[in-house]
């Protein structure tokens, strides 16, 4: 008998590597990305939801330099909170410590050790001991109680646009007025849901129908975003809110992220005239390009995200 008869034939091998591939691939999402029956992405819910307040006698009040932010680069929900920081004019306030995603690690590591803290998992159990969740940027930590505050984004960008506005810069900015919170709700809703979480829905659903409702689903909202700008700047009309720091987050990321590694392929940002020229107003705002990297995104995603990019190819 030949050495090739006596070779295994080709569709068992790949039969067979095409298994145990999409085994080990479920596994490892499973681990990345939570899913319910179905196989569509469940975001965990934040665990540190404490505010600060101007009370006497509350736990955290606003005093400068008291407090920091922990952040990664790349990441777009603390992208968000390095933006409200940057446009209310709090880099003398609140300071910022960057972490740095440790693929074979499995987290966040610190740029540079902070409160002596290596990792970020170490912070979190400086905070709670034995904390056993999950352990997500950003963070607003409390250096006078080395606790964390807060570790939810959405909450995080209420609280330097209302509490710190006795020491900000740009005070007088209110990203969140009480005349505009009955527009800018419905739109936080429909951008969390379809967009910000949307495309990471379409990028970890672990089965077709998952992600096709969550595709389907992203493209609308972003149709109706479309048709909603051919006669208003921001979403709210003529005034920037947070509905659009966490709609721009998302977008700065798109093309060059979510289009190809996480199946957002319908459309390009660029495809469409009046979102583009909405990423270009925010954009050209004041220091906001200092806020984000985009070869650091490209290199984060790529790089980090092993099962959706098991070759870690970094596109040019």
């Amino acid at each position: 008998m030949t050495k090739q008869n006596q070779s295994l034939p080709t569709s068992f091998l790949i039969v067979t590597g095409r298994f145990i591939w999409q085994k080990l691939w479920l596994l490892m999402m499973s681990n990345l990305a939570p899913t319910n029956d179905k196989g569509s992405y469940n975001r965990p819910s934040s665990q540190f939801c404490h505010q600060i307040s101007q009370e006497k006698d509350s736990i955290y009040t606003a005093e400068a330099g008291r407090y920091s932010l922990y952040v990664g680069i790349s990441c777009p929900w603390a992208h968000r909170t390095l933006m409200v920081r940057t446009l209310k004019g709090l880099e003398n306030v609140i300071e910022v410590n960057f972490v740095i995603p440790a693929v074979n690690q499995g987290g966040w590591i610190m740029e540079n050790t902070s409160e002596n803290c290596q990792t970020l998992r170490q912070l979190y159990q400086l905070s709670k001991p034995n904390y056993k969740g999950r352990c997500t940027v950003p963070v607003l930590w409390d250096k006078k109680t080395k606790t964390i505050v807060n570790n939810e984004s959405s909450e995080i960008i209420i609280l330097l646009n209302n509490e710190f506005n006795q020491f900000a810069k740009n005070a007088h900015l209110n990203l969140y007025s009480d005349d505009l919170k009955i527009e800018i709700d419905p739109w936080n809703e429909k951008i969390y849901h379809h967009i910000n979480n949307g495309v990471y829905r379409c990028g970890f659903a672990q089965t077709q129908s998952a992600y096709e409702e969550a595709c389907k689903g992203l493209f609308k909202i972003l149709d109706e975003i479309e048709a909603n700008l051919t006669n208003n700047r921001y979403l709210c009309g003529n005034n920037l809110t947070l509905a659009d720091i966490r709609l721009f987050t998302t977008l700065i990321r798109f093309d060059i992220v979510y289009y190809s590694l996480f199946k957002c392929s319908v459309k390009m940002i660029k495809d469409y005239p009046n979102l583009s020229r909405y990423l270009d107003d925010i954009n050209n705002l004041s220091y906001i390009k200092n806020t984000y990297d985009l070869n650091m995104i490209k290199k984060d995603y790529y790089g980090n995200l092993f099962p959706l990019n098991p070759s870690g190819i970094i596109p040019l």
